[in-house]
């Protein structure tokens, strides 16, 4: 429900998309759920950038009265499709990239080679994939390669490769060839620039400022990107801005492989 009042409502102040436009009291705001209030432009930005980043879920930005908390409570699509006035390309991109960032979240799926369906797969360690729709329409039982997604050639199941020429893990191949960067705020030290996230294996790389930890932006786990450890595990024994008391984690070889269930 769109508002005007005298008294300047709660607006939300995240100062990268939320603050020109919600400064003018004459400016019609709505209320979210949670009670603060919003611009539908500055609400449809917010989301956008929310989308932008990787993330599928709406959480308001605004600071809890009288502190320095984030709100952050939830918006369902419905409320922020509905206030946000949506024109029909705004929805139907807003709709799409939540389908997408939310299928990477609950499940693992690529394209069959065959048939370009969707195939999710069930033993996370095994790239021997089998399509149920290629068995069916071809009579016999059809498998492709998870890794460079081409029919299966030799022996399975197998977890680092199958026998077609080429057959690389990708991922891990930028691992091993990534440039060294150094973090200037934890005493100059000196690492890879990428590393796969210890929790669900997403490739994420360092900006080399602020601290040494960072947040997956695909299971928004913390981890340190130094030793690898998750956040709460390195704290024990180390701080935010000094060298880890295990030391530098090699280059990764291979991607942790992330059970959702």
């Amino acid at each position: 429900m769109f508002k005007q009042s005298s008294k300047r409502p709660r607006t939300l102040n995240d100062l990268t998309v939320l603050s020109a436009l919600d400064d003018d009291p004459e400016i019609l705001r709505a209320e979210m759920s949670c009670g603060h209030a919003v611009t539908p432009q500055s609400l449809t930005a917010w989301c956008r950038s929310l989308l932008d980043q990787g993330q599928y879920k709406f959480m308001c930005p605004a600071l809890k009265d009288g502190t320095t908390q984030k709100c952050n409570a939830e918006w369902q699509y419905v409320e922020v499709r509905r206030l946000a006035v949506l024109t029909q390309e705004e929805q139907r991109h807003f709709e799409e990239a939540m389908a997408v960032l939310a299928a990477a979240v609950y499940c693992e799926h690529k394209t069959c080679p065959g048939c370009q369906t969707f195939v999710e797969r069930a033993e996370l360690t095994n790239l021997c994939v089998m399509c149920t729709i290629c068995t069916a329409e071809k009579g016999k039982t059809f498998h492709f390669c998870w890794q460079c997604r081409r029919e299966w050639k030799g022996p399975g199941p197998r977890s680092d490769r199958c026998d077609n020429i080429g057959c690389i893990n990708t991922d891990v191949d930028k691992l091993s060839k990534c440039c060294d960067i150094t973090l200037p705020a934890v005493n100059n030290l000196s690492c890879p620039s990428m590393r796969a996230c210890p929790t669900c294996g997403n490739l994420v790389e360092h900006d080399t400022t602020g601290c040494k930890n960072i947040i997956c932006n695909r299971c928004n786990v913390e981890f340190c990107f130094v030793c690898l450890k998750i956040t709460k595990v390195c704290l024990q024994t180390s701080s935010h801005f000094i060298p880890c008391s295990g030391g530098l984690a090699p280059r990764q070889t291979s991607i942790p492989s992330w059970n959702r269930r």
